[in-house]
């Protein structure tokens, strides 16, 4: 049994919202297609949406209650997750003010071997899986799309494949939208505001992460 195509649409409607609204996704997605490539970038972008099947299929089996309803869990949780978003966001930081050591290159211009797509599955699904609002999120929505009687998991696993359907969509179109400017941010300032952009919002992401107490 799974969901009929009403609570599809409703629950779509709802994450479709949440999706547009610009946050860690669009700057990682962005930022990775300008400066390190297609591939890396399109691993990102699957990267996050494993995280978010795997954040559903917790919810609904329980899991993720209990590591909520646990202060100390969700503080490791927390704090882990915010330490991994400031390293990468300050990477950022430091790639956009170190000084150039070639003429004419960007301070963020990246070996053509960065462009892996592991290595942009890893970034993408790293950060998912460690970004406790994914798991708050899911805690707090899916009971409202999801009977009591009904089957948890299939319910969960269908309604989690509507977000990453909408996600990948969003995120491809920000991924071509970025890729169709690549040239202009090849310039060296232009990559430098990129990453200096970029690596603001997510360490103020982790900030707001470490500095949230309780989920409760």
């Amino acid at each position: 049994m799974v969901p009929d195509v009403s609570v599809m649409w409703s629950f779509a409607l709802v994450v479709g919202l949440l999706t547009i609204t610009p946050g860690l996704d669009t700057a990682l997605v962005l930022r990775t297609a300008t400066v390190s490539g297609r591939r890396r970038a399109w691993g990102v972008i699957t990267g996050i949406q494993t995280g978010t099947i795997i954040w559903g299929v917790l919810a609904a089996t329980g899991v993720s209650a209990i590591l909520f309803a646990s202060q100390i869990a969700y503080d490791v949780l927390r704090i882990v997750g915010a330490g991994y978003l400031l390293w990468i966001g300050g990477r950022m930081i430091y790639s956009a003010i170190r000084p150039s050591t070639t003429p004419g290159v960007s301070a963020t211009a990246e070996a053509p071997s960065s462009d892996s797509l592991l290595a942009g599955w890893r970034l993408g699904f790293t950060t998912n899986l460690l970004n406790p609002k994914m798991g708050a999120f899911y805690i707090a929505l899916l009971p409202q799309f999801i009977p009591a009687t009904a089957p948890q998991i299939s319910w969960a696993v269908c309604l989690a494949l509507v977000h990453v359907l909408i996600g990948i969509t969003w995120l491809t179109f920000l991924l071509l939208l970025a890729r169709s400017f690549r040239r202009w941010f090849a310039c060296r300032s232009m990559a430098r505001a990129l990453d200096a952009i970029a690596g603001t919002v997510i360490v103020g992401f982790g900030l707001r992460i470490a500095l949230e107490k309780s989920v409760r």
